[in-house]
């Protein structure tokens, strides 16, 4: 099954509760979280306090949850993974190449009872999915540079999509392939059909006035895909 997460770095901030629940009420699927320390990324953006703020408008008309999906663009990475925890994430995931112990961080974010995932910089290698990918839920592969929303899709990211899809069902274990940056209605189809299920789109959404008539496009051109045919 697709997820379409909006990521909230392109809502609102004086109004965010009110974005999250506007969004959620259009049709998303999850709640894309994006953490930039001006650090490993040159940018700074939102700490676990606003996660907690948030976390009780993740919530369907009918009562039902939606994940908070945590992307964590700093370094180190073990203490604000522990804080994002107990501020409710559902989902957390990291850069590698940012952690001095990538199997002992990951460990620490599924001890805290979330699912943990690995995020893939547009020009960094899978290399490490063959030493992990029996202890990941998600893996998360970047189409833009990190660090600032708005930007244009990296179009070799399809193709690290079609890799990591094939290490996957390889696997034989239900992990999410997520693909963030660029994302929009002309392309998430390219995407889908490169492999992913799981689609992170900010400025795409936040951008534009109807967040509905956003996500029912993208789903229209969802319907087509060859993954969804293949489910069919």
């Amino acid at each position: 099954m697709f997820r379409i997460a909006p990521s909230i770095l392109s809502a609102d901030f004086a109004r965010l509760g009110e974005e999250v629940r506007a969004v959620i009420g259009a049709g998303a699927d999850w709640i894309h979280f994006d953490v930039m320390d001006n650090h490993y990324v040159p940018n700074l953006t939102i700490g676990p306090g606003v996660a907690q703020a948030i976390k009780p408008h993740c919530v369907r008309a009918d009562g039902t949850e939606v994940p908070l999906d945590v992307h964590l663009m700093v370094q180190p990475v073990d203490a604000l993974a522990m804080a994002f925890a107990e501020a409710g994430a559902d989902v957390i995931s990291f850069h590698p190449d940012a952690s001095t112990h990538v199997d002992r961080t990951l460990q620490l974010i599924k001890s805290r009872g979330c699912q943990a995932g690995l995020v893939f910089n547009p020009a960094a290698p899978l290399d490490v999915l063959e030493w992990t990918i029996d202890r990941i839920d998600l893996i998360l592969i970047m189409s833009v540079n990190p660090g600032f929303g708005g930007q244009s899709f990296i179009e070799s990211a399809l193709r690290k999509a079609e890799i990591a899809r094939r290490l996957i069902d390889g696997s034989g274990r239900d992990i999410r392939l997520e693909v963030d940056g660029g994302i929009k209605a002309d392309n998430i189809r390219r995407v889908a059909d490169a492999g992913a299920d799981t689609f992170v789109a900010g400025s795409a959404i936040f951008g534009k006035p109807d967040y509905k008539a956003v996500i029912d496009a993208m789903r229209d051109e969802l319907s087509g895909s060859r993954q969804q045919m293949a489910a069919a």
